[in-house]
């Protein structure tokens, strides 16, 4: 059964409509808005128009209010102009588009406030996050969280060109390992990328490439006019050259028109009879209507492609469109930078019907009734609950988090730890922690958190090894109650399931407390995915282990050097180096609690971990230095009135500035010894001051690091020291003017012992000693670490 002549005509009329809102978006921002840098933006003009018709199909009749889309990064005019018509938009942000606090380039969960589902913008990875937003869908209904909410689609709106992107195929087998449902990937299959038109057969990989994960794939590729023409007499024949036609041909010939086509039909076919009078029954104007009569821009073709669809497995849909349709840059190859020029801009709105100065009117050009189109947007099923972003409680954390400590721990070993006694007891705290890693878990320390809580799959899966008795450490058992992801090696595929993970309170309305592992040096495979995860704002906790060049006998394959400043750099990421086990137990605290906090009051958290085994201090936590920790710093020594030297260190370093510290000692009085917890809370403690002051002249507003150096001398000389880039702490001389050795490692990292390594990038004691006597004006250090 067919769709119904009244809704088509409203699904049509409105298309028409979000091609020309889009269309005049763009053209205002660059022709009566005009940025003063002079950038144009080109590329939105040709994608918005080759999706506005799937789009219109999607949002004002098939998508449900528990869908949710990522919208092709081009498409965001589009986008935009729907919700425009939805009321969910304002016309002065359209007006603004790509300026100061306008609708923005690519449609943004925490920019925009047209309720943007997922952020998206480096191509590929919203398409991945619609797959692992499905699997989390799959984690909360088996938890019993979902409660009476209806499952939602995951749909992506994806570029053919997009699908080069290495990560999407990650994502497609993690998706096949975990039974993948209610998904729908939508490819815009224009064929044409920013530079090129894509190679000739590519939906045929496409389709073979989905169906070998187990995806359905629905292949949209004539609209109703060109199905009509095919049952005519000769019609056969015409579908056949359609069929056998070069993407560039097919292309250029549909920027050139109608009269191109009839040149090359008549060539390539010959006078056939039935055939040459279906083409010469046309005009040239409908001939290229016919032509161009794709079908992703035939809405019932579209309409009737989506509703077909009755069950959850995953679907990807391929539609054929051609890049610009309707306007005058469509199929140029160039088009991805093209623009309307304001001549032609002026005749395509009078053949739209649209009068100067009504350009943003929701209903100019339409014949329909406003009213009826009104209540139409209003009954669209996506549009009946208004805004879909949802909310869910906050979880309580207790003040303290427990684990068994030991006289020597490594932090590594202590996360573990502090896990494993949360997976004993039966707090909600532990109850939502959902654990992931890309096969590095037992190596990662979350062995013990996995044996209490177990592996989620969405049915039972008994532990093979257990059940023939064969011993072993490790209990895997899957379960719909478990609480761990395990993953393959794609760290991409962990930050965007992280991602995922940390937007379930406001996707699926059920908070979860993600916590994601993986090997610190590795983080830089996955940051375009960590820095998308942030970017949307999405909760979750980071342990990067082991680190630096304290995994001495690894080499520098598996040794980090610039994370601590990825942790300083990364917007919506609170990065620590913790020393000590007592440290991290009130830093994971913290973190848990920072995660539920609203708007830039929280964020994600980045644990900065290590192997190596170090000797626990035996102290009380007070509330003031638990407060010192997770502000980033805290005074192991505190630096006497006549301090003429203070080492600063971060994370695994701690004994040899100890050592450093006690040896210094005996030529300097009150020397201070600084454990910075947090090199990125200070400089964003310190930064915030700044701006503060700056915007508030006169304040006196001082933050956590200048009240630390406070009572220091301007004479007193400053050594940092930390296993992993210098620049990390390098920093700090100038919060008070001092003078400043950092200590680091700059450099690829080599095989040896600890002490081997730490002798040869100079962060050994004897090397702070001597950082030490550059910086001070005192006395000579007596004395020096012997060698071994």
């Amino acid at each position: 059964m067919g769709i119904a002549p009244e809704r088509l005509e409203m699904l049509s009329a409105l298309s028409r409509k979000v091609l020309w809102l889009s269309s005049w978006t763009i053209h205002h921002a660059n022709h009566v808005r005009p940025s003063s840098d002079g950038l144009k933006v080109g590329g939105h003009q040709a994608s918005s128009a080759s999706l506005a018709n799937i789009m219109s199909a999607l949002y004002f009749s098939v998508l449900r209010p528990q869908d949710r889309v990522a919208v092709k990064p081009h498409a965001s005019p589009v986008f935009h102009a729907i919700q425009y018509l939805f009321g969910h938009q304002t016309r002065d942000k359209l007006e603004n588009f790509r300026g100061y606090k306008g609708a923005q380039s690519y449609p943004s969960r925490t920019k925009d406030v047209d309720d943007v589902d997922f952020s998206t913008g480096s191509v590929g990875l919203g398409v991945a996050q619609t797959l692992f937003a499905s699997l989390v869908q799959d984690y909360v209904k088996a938890h019993g969280w979902l409660q009476d909410r209806p499952e939602g689609r995951m749909i992506a709106l994806v570029g053919d060109a997009e699908m080069d992107e290495g990560n999407i195929f990650e994502a497609l087998l993690e998706g096949w390992k975990h039974g993948l449902r209610n998904t729908w990937w939508v490819v815009d299959y224009n064929r044409q990328s920013l530079d090129a038109v894509v190679r000739e057969g590519l939906w045929a990989k496409f389709e073979t490439m989905f169906r070998n994960f187990g995806w359905d794939v629905v292949i949209v590729k004539y609209g109703k006019l060109m199905l009509e023409a095919f049952a005519e007499p000769g019609g056969d024949a015409l579908k056949r050259w359609i069929d056998n036609c070069p993407n560039q041909m097919y292309a250029a010939l549909c920027f050139q028109g109608g009269a191109a086509f009839r040149k090359h039909l008549r060539d390539d076919i010959g006078d056939q009879g039935e055939v040459s009078a279906l083409i010469e029954r046309r005009s040239d104007d409908e001939l290229l209507a016919l032509m161009s009569n794709l079908g992703g821009h035939d809405m019932a073709s579209m309409i009737e492609a989506f509703e077909a669809v009755d069950h959850d497995r995953p679907v990807c849909f391929i539609a054929y469109t051609i890049k610009g349709v309707g306007l005058p840059m469509q199929g140029h190859k160039d088009n991805h930078a093209g623009l309307m020029t304001v001549a032609q801009m002026e005749k395509w709105r009078a053949a739209q019907n649209i009068r100067t100065g009504h350009e943003w009117d929701k209903f100019e050009g339409l014949t329909q009734q406003p009213a009826k189109l009104e209540a139409f947007l209003a009954e669209a099923p996506f549009n009946r609950e208004g805004r879909r972003r949802l909310s869910a409680p906050v979880i309580d954390v207790p003040e303290r988090l427990a684990f068994k400590a030991s006289p020597q721990m490594s932090t590594q070993q202590g996360f573990g730890l502090v896990l494993h006694e949360l997976a004993r007891g039966d707090s909600e705290l532990a109850s939502r922690i959902v654990t992931a890693s890309p096969d590095v878990t037992v190596s990662t320390n979350l062995g013990a958190w996995v044996n209490r809580r177990g592996l989620f799959a969405k049915a039972e899966n008994h532990d093979l090894f257990r059940q023939e008795k064969i011993p072993s450490a490790y209990t895997w058992e899957y379960s719909p109650k478990g609480q761990h992801l395990e993953l393959g090696i794609a760290e991409m595929n962990l930050f965007i399931m992280l991602s995922a993970l940390g937007l379930s309170h406001q996707i699926n309305g059920a908070r979860l407390l993600p916590v994601g592992t993986l090997y610190d040096p590795f983080i830089e495979r996955g940051l375009d995915a960590l820095n998308y995860a942030c970017y949307q704002d999405a909760r979750f906790m980071v342990a990067a282990t082991p680190s630096g060049i304290s995994l001495a006998p690894e080499g520098g394959a598996h040794q980090s050097i610039k994370t601590p400043l990825i942790g300083i750099g990364q917007d919506g990421l609170a990065s620590f180096d913790p020393a000590f086990v007592d440290e991290l137990a009130v830093i994971m605290g913290w973190g848990f609690g920072h995660m539920q906090r609203e708007g830039a009051e929280g964020g994600s958290v980045y644990l900065r971990l290590s192997t190596r085994m170090l000797e626990q201090p035996q102290r009380i936590m007070t509330p003031d230095l638990q407060r010192d920790i997770t502000d980033g710093a805290y005074w192991m020594r505190r630096p006497g009135p006549n301090c003429d030297i203070v080492i600063a260190y971060t994370g695994t370093v701690a004994p040899e500035a100890i050592e450093a510290v006690g040896l210094i000692g005996e030529s300097h009085r009150d020397v201070g010894l600084l454990a910075v917890t947090s090199a990125d809370r200070l400089y964003a403690g310190w930064s915030a001051a700044r701006n503060l002051r700056r915007d508030r002249r006169g304040a006196q507003h001082l933050s956590h690091i200048e009240r630390m150096l406070a009572p220091l001398g301007r004479d007193c000389g400053i050594v940092t020291v930390i296993d992993g880039h210098p620049a990390t702490l390098g920093w700090l001389g100038s919060v008070r003017g001092h003078r400043l050795e950092a200590l680091g490692v700059e450099h690829f990292g080599q095989t040896g012992t600890i002490g081997d390594l730490y002798r040869h990038y100079g962060i050994d004691a004897n090397a702070i000693i001597d950082a030490a006597e550059s910086v001070s004006v005192g006395a000579p250090v007596r004395h020096r670490k012997m060698a071994v």
